[in-house]
């Protein structure tokens, strides 16, 4: 495995993270979170609202017996977290009752960095951000990241961060060889902030790992495990001629002597702006694939022949990183 700054920032995160979305309840949740330690994995994500708290407590029961200081702890706010008592957003009491929540699940005093999920139009930014200061001097919150917020948003952030001695240091867009849609405004504006990139579904709900060439679900993968909400997520990408603009990249993958995962998200690393994949597992011996991504270097006929095969199905539209003003009241369970 092999490491990267985050940004600008001291901070230290494997190439390759772990993320439990879709993957919290499954059969060997534990074994793949042990597997990514195994690995060299040191940045574990995960959200308050996620199943409820759920997934945190899975994190929690998989990371057990690891040594806390050697890992880097992700998780994150923006979801009501129950039936509709909490508020959900990020103002003052929403942050400050959110992080309270997932230092108790985690079993945790401290987040060593936590996610602003979204972007909220209904709270001002900087009480937000007064609220984050005033986490980070307590020391329960080490560094903050955003995700998926637009470059204008990132840079509205960028002086409240700094003016309340928050480190902003890290923000996770959607980021694949299929969406590329942070490269023109959100990751330049973020590399003049000194803030790097957890990039994030850059599997493609493991379309790009060649997982549904026939356009159906085998019993073992990530959309079977996550049910419903997983299948209507993967939906939209099981286009009969998208699938089959994927499956030569078997070929390629072959040639560089990889697999499809692993040359998808090798894909992502090539950009060095990139501090890190979060990329889930529903089996401990795709951890150990997708870590195999890490320290592999494409050349350029590669990344030529990946272009060539995609072509005009890489979303590249800018505008596509949005968050609509009322989306704090959609229930994440329904994403």
């Amino acid at each position: 495995m092999r490491y990267r700054n985050l940004g600008a920032s001291g901070l230290v995160v494997s190439e390759i993270g772990y993320g439990n979305w879709l993957t919290h309840d499954t059969e060997h949740a534990a074994d793949c979170v042990r597997a990514a330690v195994d690995e060299g994995v040191t940045l574990f994500n995960t959200a308050a609202a996620w199943d409820r708290g759920a997934a945190e407590e899975s994190l929690a029961r998989g990371l057990k017996g690891a040594h806390r200081d050697s890992i880097v702890l992700s998780t994150g706010v923006y979801w009501p977290e129950d039936d509709g008592t909490t508020q959900g957003g990020l103002s003052r009491k929403s942050v400050f009752a959110s992080l309270h929540g997932s230092l108790r699940r985690l079993g945790t005093d401290h987040i060593d960095l936590y996610h602003l999920l979204r972007y909220d139009y209904q709270t001002p930014l900087e009480e937000t951000f007064v609220a984050l200061s005033d986490l980070v001097r307590q020391g329960k919150v080490h560094y903050v990241a955003t995700s998926e917020w637009t470059a204008e948003q990132i840079q509205q952030a960028a002086p409240l961060a700094e003016k309340h001695r928050v480190p902003l240091v890290g923000n996770q867009p959607q980021y694949s060889m299929l969406w590329r849609v942070p490269e023109s405004q959100v990751i330049p504006a973020c590399e003049r902030l000194g803030i790097g990139q957890l990039a994030a579904v850059s599997l493609a709900q493991g379309v790009l790992a060649g997982r549904y060439a026939d356009g159906n679900f085998p019993a073992d993968s990530r959309v079977a495990a996550g049910g419903d909400l997983a299948r209507a997520l993967i939906w939209p990408l099981l286009h009969e001629e998208l699938l089959t603009r994927v499956e030569p990249l078997r070929g390629v993958a072959r040639h560089c002597g990889l697999t499809m995962a692993q040359l998808a998200l090798a894909w992502v690393l090539q950009n060095p702006l990139v501090g890190t994949v979060v990329v889930g597992a529903t089996r401990p011996e795709q951890v150990r694939e997708n870590a195999g991504a890490s320290g592999v270097t494409l050349d350029l006929d590669t990344l030529g022949q990946i272009d060539q095969l995609l072509g005009t199905f890489v979303q590249t539209d800018p505008r596509l990183t949005f968050t609509p003003p009322q989306y704090r009241d959609i229930d994440p369970a329904a994403l």
